[in-house]
């Protein structure tokens, strides 16, 4: 039963998040058509205009419009993007791929990063713990973008060790990768070590202690067990943070992505670039949502 509500849940968020975004395309001001031929006189005749309009299908009522939308993701067909006159499904399937690097890269250095704080840095380190936490407080305060300017101010304008822009090479997705993992970082240190500080004091870590296990094997396997599952309880923010920054982060490191073409997308009103991005975000979030739940489950079998 649970998987069973968990599908319908997954179902209506990917409903929702579709019907949304349409909403606020559709209400948003402005002709898409404008935008495509441009409002400039002589450019194009009414004629063309109205040919154009037809032809996107933007002449039909809304109710007509939306259903024809809902009945294309059920179809699999995520339409024509009205700018560049591709089918949207070549235009993510080219871009998809360099957003995907850069979340998994950030993902997995913000989980090595908040994990080795989170367990080494206890309160039983005071002074470190109080240098750490003043610095994840620094990473929490800062936006994405400012941190991601102060990186390239350093690394490549001045230093010049990093690409500025692009992605090219492995060296370009340093810079975007850290920038975007530090914040996330910082907020998952403090749930994993709060996890640490009240899983160190149960009666467990006597008994295995007295087994004469060594403590780096104490804390990475047995403490780190009993903690992982308040840190998992975040993984819905994390997730969306993590997609949201990309964003971000894809726009002041010039890299292409999900975020270039959807800013772009929003700019020119092209609503099956946007919607189809805004799908697949939610997708994502639904299904590494629902994995981690399921991990939580696992690691905590009293959670029914």
């Amino acid at each position: 039963m649970p998987i069973v509500t968990r599908l319908v849940g997954a179902v209506a968020v990917l409903w929702a998040s579709a019907t949304a975004t349409f909403l606020v395309l559709e209400f948003a001001g402005g002709d898409p058509v404008e935008n495509m031929l441009g409002g400039g006189v002589g450019i194009s005749t009414q004629e063309i205009r109205d040919a154009v309009r037809r032809d996107l299908g933007l002449d039909q009522p809304f109710g007509t419009r939306y259903l024809n939308y809902l009945h294309g993701l059920l179809t699999g067909d995520l339409g024509q993007s009205y700018q560049l006159r591709r089918p949207v499904t070549a235009v993510i399937s080219g871009q998809i791929g360099a957003t995907v690097e850069l979340a998994l890269t950030a993902a997995l250095l913000a989980i090595v990063v908040a994990t080795l704080t989170g367990v080494l840095i206890t309160s039983r380190r005071r002074i470190a713990n109080a240098v750490v936490q003043s610095v994840e407080l620094l990473l929490i305060s800062t936006p994405t973008f400012w941190l991601g300017i102060v990186l390239l101010t350093v690394f490549s304008f001045t230093l010049g060790w990093f690409p500025v822009a692009g992605a090219e090479g492995p060296q370009a997705l340093v810079l975007p990768a850290i920038a975007l993992a530090l914040p996330l970082a910082a907020v998952l240190s403090q749930v994993i070590r709060e996890g640490v500080e009240r899983a160190i004091e149960q009666p467990f870590v006597t008994s295995v202690r007295a087994r004469g296990v060594s403590e780096p094997r104490l804390e990475f396997v047995h403490v780190l067990r009993h903690a992982a599952g308040p840190a998992l309880n975040v993984a819905g923010w994390f997730v969306g943070a993590l997609l949201g920054g990309a964003v971000l982060t894809e726009t002041v490191f010039g890299r292409p992505g999900l975020g270039q073409i959807a800013l772009q997308g929003v700019v020119n009103r092209d609503m099956p670039i946007v919607m189809s991005v805004v799908l697949i975000s939610a997708l994502a979030y639904v299904v590494i949502s629902t994995l981690l739940d399921v991990a939580q489950r696992l690691l905590d079998p009293r959670i029914g």
